[in-house]
């Protein structure tokens, strides 16, 4: 049956809504804008507000008869050729923990790529699952982490064949892939599923020149944050579903247990307005971002103590299987300053706000919304800050370990040692202790620490000096990370 992407049923219904004048004795108490706040209306504008009803009993009827989130989601489903998609507005976070539960349960054990998102590690405490973790490919050089292959997760299944499937994260918030078809059939070959956190690829299916994206691979399920690569609003997620091997009702009965009650019809409606606006532009939107991304790049490499990571820098023997050029991650070290102080310097002279900071890199997404007048702002900054560079102090360096070191023995299952008896000790006192909390350097959220790992001199060193050069750890129990949250000598 032809399906018809210029339809938006979401959008369609809100103007129905206000067409027929409902009057509703419902949440939202702001009742349509009248109630709110006259300042917040001032900022916000009325628009806001008007999108603001409930989804049934507001979008749809009380038995949600009109099917109006149902028949966006077909239509998503359609638009990237998946068999199966659900809108959640909870942000990948929640969509990535509903996978992972629809896959295994409290002491199953999953295989998961360890450059996971903190988003897998709390679902792992929340579900109790038994990770196994699959090490990333190290680029020691770089200091930087890829995808893990398939022929490192054929090995981790030989040495746990219980496991109930593998979860991988691609691209990575570098733009870094896997190769995903050969993952997807490492899985396959057992007749398990794979997960893929493909949060930073909403835009992979609209454009040949881009990686393969999940569904096209042949993954079971697949993650995708729509506002971060698409022009959905903040924490509207989608996740898609093709094959046997998950029922879409198990998918949809996990996704349940996290999901909110009150979904927001804001969120909903950017979903459905950019799965209509790929649909029909994709391709043109997504090859002019590739085209302006390309000058970006060359004009970056261009300017002096600045280079910018390419397709020859990621991709090779040991390091990543492809590449997507739209995150320009570049290093600034040559200009002697780290990653960090390259974005607090951008924002605080030019307004312009880095994505990624490490402690040697920054990265500027690029997408369909930019232009030449935003990336020319970009260009310019960059270039006043080479040149500014020279006069800058040098700030603490981070004690970056070789990745051997970077790895800590997972002692305790996420979930005891999270829920379990714990105390506070000085980060001078933790080597060897076992970790009853995340520490995550964010963006891109990578945790460095998870509960249950065995604490080492290395990492602690790492995060320790990071944190003084200007690394966010925004989920660490000690915003000074002066003390860590460790298991009870008791229980350790």
């Amino acid at each position: 049956m032809a399906v018809d992407h210029t339809r938006a049923p979401v959008l369609e219904a809100l103007v129905e809504y206000r067409r027929t004048r409902q009057t509703s004795f419902t949440p939202p108490g702001h009742k349509q804008a009248r109630g709110a706040d006259p300042a917040v209306r001032e900022v916000l504008g009325d628009a806001v507000f008007l999108g603001d009803v409930l989804a049934s009993g507001g979008l749809d009827d009380r038995l949600t008869r009109g099917r109006v989130l149902e028949r966006a989601e077909k239509l998503m489903a359609d638009a990237v050729h998946a068999e199966h998609t659900f809108f959640t507005t909870c942000g990948s976070s929640l969509s990535v923990k509903a996978a992972m539960l629809a896959v295994a349960g409290p002491h199953e054990r999953l295989l998961i790529g360890r450059d996971a998102h903190k988003s897998v590690v709390s679902g792992l405490v929340l579900a109790g699952i038994e990770p196994v973790w699959v090490d990333p490919r190290w680029d020691a050089e770089r200091a930087i982490a890829h995808p893990p292959s398939a022929a490192d997760f054929a090995a981790a299944f030989d040495a746990h064949p219980d496991a109930k499937g593998a979860l991988i994260t691609s691209p990575t918030p570098y733009g870094a892939c896997a190769d995903l078809r050969a993952v997807a059939e490492v899985c396959h070959r057992r007749g398990l599923p794979l997960i893929v956190d493909e949060a930073w690829g909403a835009h992979l299916p609209f454009h040949p020149d881009l990686p393969s994206w999940a569904m096209d691979a042949g993954a079971d399920i697949c993650v995708t944050s729509i506002h971060k690569m698409g022009s959905g609003l903040e924490q509207g997620s989608v996740f898609h579903l093709q094959g046997d091997l998950v029922t879409p009702e198990l998918l949809k009965t996990r996704s349940d247990l996290l999901s909110t009650t009150s979904p927001s019809v804001l969120i909903c409606a950017g979903l459905d307005g950019w799965r209509r606006q790929m649909a029909l532009h994709g391709r043109d939107l997504v090859g002019g971002a590739l085209e302006l991304a390309a000058e970006v790049r060359s004009a970056i490499e261009d300017i002096d103590g600045l280079h910018v990571h390419g397709h020859g820098d990621f991709c090779g023997p040991g390091r990543a299987d492809d590449f997507d050029p739209l995150p320009v991650v570049m290093d600034v070290s040559a200009l002697g300053l780290s990653g960090y102080q390259a974005a607090d310097w951008l924002r605080e002279h030019h307004g312009v706000d880095a994505h990624l900071a490490d402690h040697r890199r920054i990265s500027a997404q690029i997408t369909h919304g930019d232009d030449q007048e935003t990336t020319g702002q970009l260009v310019a900054a960059l270039k006043d800050l080479a040149g500014a560079a020279v006069d800058l102090p040098g700030g603490p360096q981070v004690d970056v370990p070789a990745p051997a070191d970077l790895r800590m023995r997972q002692a305790r299952l996420p979930r005891d040692a999270f829920f379990g008896p714990a105390e506070h000790v000085p980060i001078a006192e933790a080597a060897g202790r076992v970790a009853a909390e995340m520490i995550t350097p964010y963006p891109p959220g990578i945790p460095a620490v998870l509960p249950g790992e065995r604490l080492t001199e290395p990492v602690l060193r790492y995060l320790s000096t990071g944190r003084q050069a200007g690394m966010n750890l925004p989920d660490a129990s000690a915003p000074d990370l002066d003390t860590i949250r460790v298991v009870a000598p008791a229980a350790d």
